[in-house]
């Protein structure tokens, strides 16, 4: 009788187990999905890069109308980017949200030159991306990303 008081209470107290994965299992997986995030960001990297120099295109198209509005009214450039009525945001190393600063490079009777700089080098190659438009409304890439 004390035997099977004792098999019942065994039963009784054995721990039910569930199948899982073991942390090994887990470990794995995470480090093969790790991977391969590594093999797919640096082709997302150039899109970012593309993407963020539209904000460059789009201040600089912005500049050269205020430019041509301003030689319109004086008969001449400017390179005071206040004179024209440009804000230049706040950049993104002063806490805003540009990424690109923009400057006029030179301006005179006839011409001008503006230029937006990116502040951070999107990717990490040491380059800072440059975009520059003249009175011609001529959008180049100066230093490509």
């Amino acid at each position: 009788m004390k035997f099977k008081y004792l098999r019942t209470l065994y039963k009784r107290s054995k721990k039910a187990y569930v199948k899982a994965y073991s942390l090994t299992e887990i470990l794995i997986v995470l480090c093969i999905i790790g991977i391969l995030l590594l093999m797919v960001l640096p082709n997302q990297t150039s899109v970012i890069s593309q993407a963020k120099a539209i904000e460059a295109q789009a201040m600089l198209n912005q500049v050269y109308g205020l430019e041509k509005s301003y030689f319109y009214r004086f008969s001449k450039y400017s390179n005071n980017l206040e004179e024209i009525g440009f804000e230049q945001e706040l950049t993104v190393e002063d806490g805003g949200q540009a990424v690109y600063r923009i400057e006029i490079v030179e301006a005179t009777n006839n011409s001008f030159l503006a230029r937006a700089t990116s502040v951070s080098d999107l990717d990490g190659d040491g380059a800072y991306n440059t975009w520059e438009i003249n009175d011609k409304k001529a959008l180049k890439e100066v230093v490509k990303e």
